[in-house]
């Protein structure tokens, strides 16, 4: 027997008692509505019902944002079966006892029915059936009609937040734990509205419920009093009135707060700010709309007859608040004037003599902004557009394979104020215009139709775009189009600025400091290549001819490894990058195909061929200007054709040429790869496609 008991107590031990609480919660909470309970029990929990209705209520007014309280609608569940348990239980308590006085159900119920409503089921009755009223009609559909519209809008507009997401990944803007962060947010949110819609549903089904059983119970508290316990009709009228009224009020109040809960959670903006500091600085944060109310209440004090002590209190506090708040801005302006201004001392220093110092280098990479775009690059605004460069910084430094040099942003009061222009090497190379106060929606091709907004095209791409109010962000989500804030835009045209331009951002430093970090792990390799087979330069116009033909330099030990071994054949950066090209050439056309086993390629007419490999072969890098064109406008045909149907394009040539064809097409002709054919590795199969000249 001990060993029995003994073997039971460690199974008992061994179960996962940390998740039982929930499922306990649950049984005891059905287990009220079929076994009976003491007056004194249906007190404690009819305590406890209103202490968590207030608890959630507040929970809810003192959260930040309303995803963080996304447990709501199953404490909302759970809150209205508790509330429904005491309903049932304390019906039966007082059709039972009902006639042995007003406490027979406790002295909780007792007193709402005696204390609030006096006594008197008349009005213990209109109260309670204007409570329910107001929680009916005012605010539970009021509720349940905003959750149902909000979780429609966020239903439609997950595809377009999931686009917006992949276009701040791909421009560098976010890291893939940020971005695999924001998706979660995204599927979490629409969980969330979408529970919130069914939730609401509960709490108008509480308020229907609360009605019915009312009646019920002064029906059936009638009968049995008049029937069973020889009660007159008016006595027992008046004694299952009370209870039942007392009851009804004792449930109806929590339903009322948590109908409020409810109206105030799916009301909120998704800001990180608790709504008592929402309410303040947007309802009182005007000195001006204070003003104005004291005077209107200031009249209204004067007039004959009117309650004049009260409207001239009010009068009185509402200009005192507008006037201390109008102080308090006018110390904030002076004291950041002040901060602006320099200090006596600071003019009244000669002037130094010049030196070598003061010869300005041009900045690799610099932004020039209007100065209505200075808040989206001054941290101390709350702008956004220096941590999103510091992450498309470390984003193209791991892409590209060198360190992209820092952007370094002033301010230009000779462009338009909404302008900003970018600066490469000291000359202007793109130029945009941004609305900073809207949001810039991109019409992928599957928009389901026009919207309102400044008609534009985005800068990066020249894609049709449209600049909309913040407020019909949501609206053009669900139609389809990507939107993307001020800072994303400017962001996102400099990356592909960069990666158009990346061989002109490295120089000889930067070359040296990729060297000095492959010494580290290769001294041997690095000290054959340079300065022992190839001079520093040479190895920088190979490497700037691969950035301009958008190959990486992630692999930089292979790369040196192919200069060693071809070094020793020729010192041309020419032949040097073919070389390279070779060996990275599983890495080039993965770039481009992904581990798709597939390859499809243009290629050129066997004559056309034939005679761009003699051109090239006679030394002569330069065709004849009608052949040009006519070969350009038939390769980028070929292109466009392949770029509709969603394939990579591809152009394979023989080696002599392809150098020839890549200059003619590099800045021309988007999203063109010349391959030669030694370039493709042997696990590619080669699918012809088009060919040029035929």
């Amino acid at each position: 027997m001990a060993t029995a008991t003994g073997g039971a107590m460690d199974a008992l031990k061994r179960l996962p008692l940390q998740g039982i609480g929930a499922p306990l919660v649950l049984v005891m909470i059905l287990s009220m509505m079929v076994v009976p309970m003491a007056p004194m029990a249906l007190d404690l929990l009819f305590t406890f019902n209103i202490a968590l209705s207030i608890v959630v209520m507040l929970a809810v007014v003192y959260v930040m944002r309303p995803l963080e309280f996304s447990a709501f609608p199953t404490v909302l569940l759970v809150a209205t079966l508790l509330r429904l348990a005491l309903n049932v239980a304390s019906t039966r308590v007082v059709l039972l006892h009902g006639h042995s006085g007003s406490d027979a159900a406790g002295r909780v119920i007792q007193a709402f029915g005696e204390f609030v409503v006096g006594g008197h089921y008349v009005v213990g009755i209109v109260v309670f059936i204007i409570l329910t009223v107001i929680n009916f009609v005012v605010v539970t559909k009021g509720a349940g009609r905003i959750s149902e519209v909000s979780a429609r809008f966020i239903l439609d507009a997950m595809p377009g937040k999931q686009m917006a997401i992949d276009a701040d990944l791909n421009a560098g803007v976010l890291s893939r734990e940020e971005a695999r962060a924001r998706r979660e947010e995204v599927r979490e949110e629409a969980d969330f509205y979408g529970s919130m819609d069914g939730a609401s549903k509960f709490v108008r089904g509480d308020a229907v419920a609360g009605i019915l059983i009312l009646i019920i119970n002064l029906v059936g508290g009638l009968i049995i009093g008049t029937s069973e316990h020889g009660l007159a009709m008016g006595e027992a009228m008046r004694a299952y009135s009370l209870l039942t009224i007392g009851d009804g009020l004792v449930a109806q109040i929590p339903a009322l707060l948590l109908s409020t809960a409810v109206a105030v959670l799916v009301t909120r903006m998704s800001r990180s700010q608790d709504m008592g500091n929402q309410l303040v600085s947007q309802v009182f944060g005007q000195p001006k709309a204070l003003a104005l109310t004291a005077v209107i209440l200031g009249v209204m004090g004067l007039i004959p007859g009117m309650p004049n002590l009260v409207f001239l209190l009010l009068a009185s506090a509402c200009g005192g608040g507008a006037w201390l708040m109008h102080q308090r801005a006018e110390q904030a302006a002076a004291a950041a004037a002040a901060a602006e201004e320099p200090g006596e001392d600071a003019g009244a220093e000669a002037p130094a003599e010049l030196s070598w110092d003061d010869v300005r280098q041009v900045d690799s990479l610099g932004i020039e902004v209007g100065y209505r775009l200075i808040p989206m690059v001054d941290q101390n605004q709350g702008g956004e557009l220096m941590p999103r460069i510091k992450g498309l910084r470390r984003k193209l430094t791991q892409e590209l394979g060198f360190l992209v040099p820092a952007v370094h942003i002033r301010d230009n009061l000779e462009l338009a104020p909404n302008a900003y222009r970018i600066v490469l090497q000291g000359v202007p190379a793109a130029k945009g215009e941004i609305h900073p106060e809207r949001f810039l929606a991109l019409d992928p091709g599957q928009a389901a139709g026009p919207i309102d907004g400044i008609k534009t095209r985005d800068p990066a791409f020249g894609l049709d775009a449209t600049w909309i109010d913040a407020g019909g962000r949501d609206h053009a989500q669900a139609q389809g189009y990507t939107v993307v804030d001020p800072a994303t835009v400017m962001a996102t045209h400099l990356s592909q600025l960069i990666k158009d331009n990346a061989d002109e951002l490295l120089g000889h430093e930067e070359v040296q400091q990729l060297m000095d970090s492959l010494e580290r792990q290769a001294p041997k390799l690095v000290e054959e290549l340079t300065p022992k087979l190839l001079p520093l330069s040479v190895v920088v116009r190979v490497m700037q001819n691969l950035l301009a033909e958008k190959v990486p330099l992630r692999n930089l030990r292979a790369i040196a490894e192919s200069l060693v071994e071809h070094a020793v054949h020729s010192k041309d950066p020419e032949p040097l990058t073919a070389a390279v090209r070779s060996t990275l050439g599983r890495l080039i056309v993965q770039e481009i195909t992904g581990l798709s086993d597939d390859l499809p390629v243009i290629t050129l007419d066997a004559d056309l061929e034939r005679m761009l490999q003699e051109t090239t072969r006679n030394g002569s890098q330069v065709l004849e200007p009608n052949l040009t064109e006519r070969l350009h406008q038939s390769i980028a045909e070929k292109v466009h054709a392949q770029q509709v149907g969603g394939e990579p394009s591809v152009l394979l040539v023989s080696g002599e040429v392809r150098g020839l064809l890549s200059r003619l097409t590099r800045r021309t002709i988007t999203g063109l790869h010349v391959l030669a054919f030694h370039e493709v590795p042997d696990n590619k199969q080669i699918r012809l496609v088009a060919t040029v000249g035929a």
